[in-house]
């Protein structure tokens, strides 16, 4: 066994742990994690500095992260990505796999599957199953094939595809970066296609094949063929018809069709649902029913359906906030997926109506549970799988659809398309011939096609910004520092004498498929990239020390970190697909669990084929 590290390597593997601790915590959000690393490293190391040489690592090296290579590349790319999915240029691809799905579903998923990992090879998956959640739904609504065998199966196809390239993923980004920055060769955009490529497609027939018919048949709040109930407030007006009647008076009026589940009057007073009991002005009826009932109860009753508060001004059922005429506008059921703003907060919290200028209606619950229906419907915590029905203008409507922040199914194929689409398109294969032909790194094209998106008007300033993500900006900077620690403390060093007393007398081949299975099983319990960032050094110094080509272990290194596909909470992908899907933590497992062992075999075979190991 290899000696102890130093005090400093010994605190840095213990904040490893802690780190990999704090990433599969769901109750404390990851870029908060990511900043307490921070501050602690940066703590440590100022109050307790470290010298190894006569060279001292200061605490202020830590921050490198924010304007690392790696970092700038992601953020561009994360950009230009925004910029095709803004202008609407993947849309027409997602309507004709649409009509493909009603003539022939099992060559449709072959089709979409194929699509979607070849899309991830060059753009950030997360848009793109933004893009195609809502459209496969809305397939499996129509055509009554179970969507949990389409969603699962994508999801997965994406992040087959992004091991591709190295801009298919920033794992993949961050891998390569390192490398290079530990002084090996650097690695292109296409140099490990090939292997990929090779396992990939025995992957991709797996999730064609074999994958739906292990999927059990889920029925997901969103894509429940039957109607939806949603529970909604009716606010009593002056010039109500229910304005001084009794609720025998109101049943009636609505052929006994009306459920009222609760009468409520001024702050915290319930009355009882005698049949003698007169509703006044300002009395709120808390009622369950599908959304074409509800409209059809506030058109009779002369009732208010909406759910609006703080005095916010959005257009409302009634037609009193703003002068448009409420025939211009649609509903709309936007979904609570996990990792979305609405996931377990309020709608008065974010203040949806003003924010989105959209009024939200009613709520159906996923799960629904007595104790959870007390109060204001828009001060109630909202949950994975809860659907909002909302009322708006169709340019608000699809202004939230295209901003992938939330699932919205309105019902329409009526998706973004402009003039400008071609040029996105054009652009970002600009940046993609720039970087495959080495005329210009990955970091300057990428930086130069955000320039021409902006230039040519397919972004502006604020679409731009829209597209960075705090997470994954803290993320990054923290597992890079993290890197460094480990690195420059000896700690990398001493993890990769610890792997190789552990696997001595193991053939070569052997060891690299044991590193790459470690960095499987740790990227579906914390952040791929945390993973890949540990693991590059700690692979570097393996092969160094055996004497062997070194890509290969950092090849590894990056494609064990990007099988997140076992666990929901190994991908933020997963985490949207899990709501969508209706799936359970077990379907995960069931799925994702051969994918990665036909993965890891696959790998394990060719990569020391390719490399003569």
């Amino acid at each position: 066994m290899p000696d102890l590290p130093g005090i400093h390597a010994l605190i840095v593997l213990g904040l490893v742990v802690f780190t990999l601790f704090l990433f599969t915590r769901d109750s404390i959000p990851l870029e908060t994690s990511s900043l307490l690393i921070l501050i602690i490293l940066v703590v440590v190391f100022q109050l307790y500095p470290f010298e190894q040489d006569g060279v001292r690592l200061e605490a202020t090296e830590f921050f490198a992260g924010f304007g690392h290579q790696a970092l700038i590349t992601i953020i561009a790319l994360m950009i230009v990505g925004k910029g095709l999915e803004t202008t609407g240029a993947l849309q027409p691809l997602a309507v004709k796999m649409a009509l493909a799905w009603v003539r022939s579903p099992k060559l449709a998923l072959l089709v979409t599957l194929l699509v979607s990992a070849l899309l991830s090879a060059f753009l950030n998956n997360t848009p793109i199953v933004v893009m195609l959640m809502p459209m496969l739904v809305g397939v499996a609504m129509r055509t009554g094939v179970p969507v949990s065998g389409m969603l699962m199966p994508m999801g997965l196809a994406t992040l087959i595809g992004g091991m591709g390239t190295t801009i298919g993923t920033s794992t993949n980004l961050l891998v390569v970066s390192i490398a290079a920055d530990m002084g090996q060769p650097p690695i292109g955009l296409f140099d490990f296609s090939l292997p990929v490529l090779a396992v990939g497609s025995v992957g991709i027939l797996y999730l064609w094949l074999l994958a739906p018919l292990i999927l059990p048949e889920r029925k997901p709040p969103m894509a429940d063929t039957s109607p939806r109930v949603f529970d909604a407030y009716l606010h009593v007006l002056e010039d109500s018809y229910a304005n001084g009647r009794t609720v025998t008076e109101i049943r009636a009026r609505t052929h006994n069709r009306i459920r009222i589940e609760r009468i409520e009057r001024g702050e915290g007073l319930f009355l009882a649902k005698l049949p003698s009991v007169k509703l006044q002005e300002g009395d709120r009826l808390l009622v369950s029913d599908t959304r074409e009932r509800l409209k059809e109860f506030e058109e009779t009753l002369g009732v208010a359906l909406h759910n609006v508060s703080n005095g916010e001004t959005v257009p409302s059922a009634g037609g009193e906030a703003q002068p448009q005429q409420v025939d211009a506008q649609q509903m709309a059921e936007v979904v609570v997926t996990r990792g979305s703003m609405l996931h377990q907060r309020t709608l008065k919290e974010i203040r949806f109506g003003s924010r989105y200028k959209l009024t939200p209606l009613a709520v159906h619950r996923a799960r629904s549970a007595s104790g959870e229906r007390s109060g204001d419907l828009s001060e109630s915590p909202l949950r994975a799988g809860d659907v909002i029905l909302v009322q708006g203008f169709r340019e608000n409507i699809r202004e939230l659809k295209n901003s992938g922040q939330m699932l919205v199914l309105d019902g329409t194929m009526d998706l973004p398309h402009t003039h400008r689409a071609s040029r996105a398109i054009a652009i970002m294969v600009i940046v993609v011939a720039f970087a495959a032909l080495n005329l210009l790194p990955i970091s300057v094209a990428a930086l130069g096609g955000v320039g021409m998106m902006l230039a040519t008007r397919c972004l502006n300033w604020r679409d731009a910004l829209g597209a960075l993500s705090a997470p994954v900006v803290l993320i990054i900077v923290t597992s890079l520092a993290l890197g460094l620690a480990m690195l420059r403390t000896g700690a990398a060093q001493y993890l990769a004498e610890l792997f190789l007393a552990g696997a001595s007398g193991m053939p070569v081949p052997m060891m690299l498929s044991l590193l790459m299975l470690v960095m499987a099983l740790m990227t579906n319990v914390v952040s791929n990239n945390a993973a890949a960032v540990i693991g590059t050094p700690i692979a570097i110094s393996i092969a160094q020390q055996l004497s062997v080509p070194v890509e290969p272990f950092v090849l590894a290194v990056l494609f064990g970190a990007n099988m997140s596909y076992a666990t929901p909470i190994g991908y933020q992908t997963n985490l949207l697909i899990l709501s969508a899907g209706g799936y359970r933590f077990s379907d995960f497992v069931r799925v994702g669990l051969p994918l990665t062992l036909i993965m890891w075999l696959g790998f394990s075979i060719i990569l020391p084929i390719i490399y003569q190991l």
